[in-house]
């Protein structure tokens, strides 16, 4: 397996760790716009030491990176809002919808011609995604809105990447994202007036699940922005990362009681679908590695 594949899939399941321990972090009272800012600073800070990569400044193209930041932080506080309220086994699925977002604005946006496989791997992918959520045996809370905001997050997502892949070469891959995880920190800036408190009120205990969180969530982030700006495989990357759907539902089976979700409690034949969901994932990863 190439590093540009190992990396997204490194990625996916650091990601299902960290949206675990964030969402332990939200039922501890955070909220979704602190939370959000959190990780943009903290992510700001992760990759903070690429700038200093060998790059290109072009104070010319100024406002690519800020405009990706600005796409990236609307992405992140859709996603948060909807671990808030929602369940991470259904939040985290839906995100995957960004698979076919991708393969439709790679072509658009970045006129880059996908292969047949890329395509069926796609739709695999989806249909897979699909059937991890499906199954009548666990309430899920909030699932209309957590749906819809997801969803929103995953299209968000979908056009950063096709931005990055777009961009990135006039600057160099390192210094771009450097730039635009650090525009997306100050443009968190504005999350500030919708904080139910001030930062200071947040609970002593639900700090180190929240830095624990977001830390992880930073990491996977520069793990996987930095594939897709350095090899430019943007939906190929997408359909690997796609398992953190399933790594989602996985830990919450073998870990919830860890960290207290309330999702740990899954029925047989919800197990019985997401399993099915596994095999068409995992189908899809196969095509894409191929």
């Amino acid at each position: 397996m190439s590093l540009s594949t190992l990396l997204p899939l490194i990625a996916a399941i650091i990601y299902a760790i960290g949206a675990l321990i964030v969402k332990r972090a939200a039922e501890l009272g955070v909220g979704s716009w602190r939370t959000a800012f959190i990780a943009n600073l903290v992510g700001a800070v992760v990759f903070l030491p690429l700038i200093l990569v060998e790059g290109t400044n072009r104070l010319d193209l100024w406002w690519q990176p800020v405009i990706a930041g600005l796409v990236f932080t609307v992405g992140q506080s859709l996603t948060f809002t909807a671990m808030d309220k929602g369940d991470v086994s259904v939040a985290t699925p839906v995100l995957g919808l960004k698979i076919l977002f991708v393969a439709l604005l790679v072509t658009f946006i970045a006129g880059q011609s996908l292969r047949p496989q890329l395509w069926l791997a796609a739709l695999l992918a989806t249909a897979g995604i699909a059937l991890l959520n499906f199954g009548g045996g666990h309430p899920h809370h909030h699932v209309a809105r957590t749906i819809v905001t997801a969803a929103l997050a995953a299209a968000m997502f979908a056009i950063f990447d096709a931005l990055v892949q777009a961009w990135a070469a006039a600057w160099g891959a390192a210094r771009f994202v450097s730039l635009t995880i650090i525009a997306a920190a100050v443009c968190s800036l504005a999350f500030v007036p919708r904080f139910r408190a001030p930062l200071s009120a947040i609970p002593r205990p639900a700090w180190r699940w929240l830095l624990g969180g977001t830390t992880l969530m930073a990491a996977q982030s520069l793990m996987f922005v930095f594939t897709v700006a350095h090899w430019r495989n943007a939906a190929t990357a997408n359909i690997v990362y796609s398992s953190r759907g399933l790594w989602s539902v996985v830990l919450v089976w073998l870990f919830g009681h860890w960290v207290k979700s309330r999702e740990q409690h899954l029925g047989r034949s919800t197990l019985s679908w997401r399993l099915s969901g596994a095999t068409l994932m995992m189908a899809a990863i196969f095509l894409a590695v191929r």
